[in-house]
């Protein structure tokens, strides 16, 4: 029986979690280890400065005490699993809220999936497209069975990457029959801007509440298609990422600059 270890950024209690136990429980033997509560944004932190501790829910399904989701899967793999029995898939979601172009730098969801193949194990992160993240009035169903389909083929081919490389998937809002199919994509180019918000408490003191950006971006030069424009179209968008970050491109321009600027 195939092995899959689960995660979640948003907590061991997001309906996201529990629709993707429900979406592949047929496809191996779950555990699931999230963290005891909501850790969205986190980036790939990892807890060094305090101990952590897994609190058994069910059979193989933990909370991990005030642990980021880097936390969860880097003990899970070391406290739960064996040495030649490690998990052959690990799937980090379903997050509610896209995971998108730059923002999968922040992302708990992402750096998950990014500890997954450090390790060396085929790795998802997927994400539920939302109009309004306040608003629960609708289901997984299509997030359910792209990633379903997703998985099954992995487990039951291959992984379509190479080493320290994770898919991440986004699902758009719709429902499964007025969904175009899947994309391939790149990483988008997003759009920020500034959603801090300054107040003061009874006593006088100014603190600040980042909000929530619009969701936009900027179109790609090179005529590709991005997460972004395949979720607008209708389509669930499959990227490939990559955990080197070298700008291979600009090595031989970095290398005339430091030739003229930083000779002695």
């Amino acid at each position: 029986m195939k092995r899959i270890l689960l995660t979640n950024d948003d907590g061991y209690q997001s309906p996201g979690l529990l629709a993707l136990k429900d979406a592949l429980s047929e496809l191996g033997h779950l555990v699931i280890v999230a963290p005891a509560s909501e850790k969205s944004a986190c980036g790939h932190g990892m807890t060094l400065t305090r101990p952590l501790r897994f609190v058994k829910l069910e059979d193989d399904f933990y909370k991990l005490e005030d642990g980021s989701p880097t936390d969860c899967i880097y003990l899970s793999l070391n406290a739960l699993y064996q040495e030649g029995f490690m998990p052959d898939l690990i799937v980090s979601g379903i997050n509610i809220g896209s995971n998108m172009g730059e923002d999968v730098s922040y992302s708990g969801t992402a750096s998950a999936a990014m500890e997954g193949v450090l390790h060396g194990i085929p790795s998802i992160a997927i994400s539920q497209v939302l109009q309004d993240k306040n608003y629960f009035g609708f289901d997984f169903d299509l997030a359910k069975t792209s990633i379903y389909r997703i998985a099954k083929a992995i487990l039951e081919d291959s992984y379509p990457l190479q080493a320290r490389e994770f898919l991440n998937v986004n699902i758009p809002q719709l429902h499964p029959k007025d969904c175009k199919g899947f994309q391939i994509t790149e990483l988008g180019i997003r759009t920020y801007g500034n959603d801090a918000h300054v107040h003061r408490n009874p006593r006088g003191e100014e603190y600040y509440w980042l909000g929530l950006h619009p969701l936009a971006w900027q179109e790609r030069e090179n005529g590709e298609i991005s997460d972004f424009d395949a979720i607008q179209k209708g389509y669930v968008s499959i990227t490939p990422i990559s955990l080197d970050f070298t700008a291979r491109n600009r090595l031989r321009t970095l290398e005339s600059w430091a030739q003229k600027k930083l000779k002695e």
